[in-house]
């Protein structure tokens, strides 16, 4: 678990509400141009044109938020082939967000486990259900888009980071996320989840995906032992490049009181 926050906040701006009023973190460009090292299997976007850019990220509390990530999700969908539906408000979902300036760059929704279930049971419902017969408390990731245009990997660290500390004010022990076969090696190489399942079709998408699985538990030690040294650290993962310990817990108390 995370240790006790020291400075909060420390190498972040807490900057003032702005017109949708829910930022959670504005990370500046000094952060960003050696976040991360060149990696394949990403998915989607260009590291050559990061420069000096620089995001945030917001909830989506709007309808116009959600429609205008919607956008996203769909066009990246289609780049490659695949469908994607409606981004909608739902009561155990959250839509997290990049922005650099007001333009969204990137989308990504957090689920979690409730009586209506989660939308990878539609196909790995059974394990699924192994997990929650142990006593877990599971969430999911979906509807992970990028911008093609931005620096990928940057958006990508910065929104599981958060996606980790919302399960974390959730109760959640374990995430799981599907994936197409042809991003599987990254997720096992750079988040280090686990594929449980077999290669199924999803239908919504067009397109055949596996489970993957990771404890919430080991995302935590991760961030313990690497969390923000950056391109200085031999781990060789994307954890380096997650908020560093200090940060965690006053960007988590953000969240708690709705940022």
């Amino acid at each position: 678990m995370i240790h006790k926050l020291k400075n909060p906040l420390s190498n972040f701006q807490n900057i003032p509400a702005d017109d949708f009023d829910k930022t959670i973190v504005y990370i500046p460009n000094t952060r960003l141009r050696d976040l991360c090292p060149p990696m394949r299997e990403a998915p989607g976007g260009n590291e050559e044109n990061l420069g000096e850019q620089q995001f945030k990220i917001r909830l989506a509390q709007t309808e116009a938020s959600r429609s205008a990530a919607t956008m996203l999700v769909q066009q990246r969908y289609a780049w490659r082939g695949y469908k994607a539906d409606e981004i909608q408000k739902q009561p155990n979902r959250i839509t997290l967000l990049a922005y650099q300036g007001e333009q969204i760059v990137g989308s990504l929704n957090i689920g979690y486990d409730s009586p209506e279930g989660l939308c990878a049971d539609e196909r790995y419902k059974a394990e699924i259900d192994a997990l929650r017969t142990q006593g877990l408390s599971v969430g999911e990731i979906t509807k992970l888009a990028i911008d093609e245009s931005t620096g990928s990997k940057q958006i990508l660290a910065g929104m599981i980071n958060i996606a980790y500390l919302y399960g974390l004010i959730h109760g959640v022990t374990d995430a799981v996320i599907e994936v197409t076969p042809r991003h599987k090696p990254f997720y096992q190489r750079m988040l280090e989840f686990k594929q449980i399942a077999s290669e199924r079709f999803y239908a919504a998408s067009n397109t055949n995906v596996v489970l993957m699985h990771i404890k919430i538990a080991h995302i935590g030690e991760r961030i313990e032992a690497v969390g923000g040294k950056g391109s200085g650290c031999a781990d060789r993962s994307i954890y380096p490049y997650f908020f560093a310990p200090n940060d965690q817990l006053g960007i988590m108390e953000r969240l708690r009181h709705g940022a």
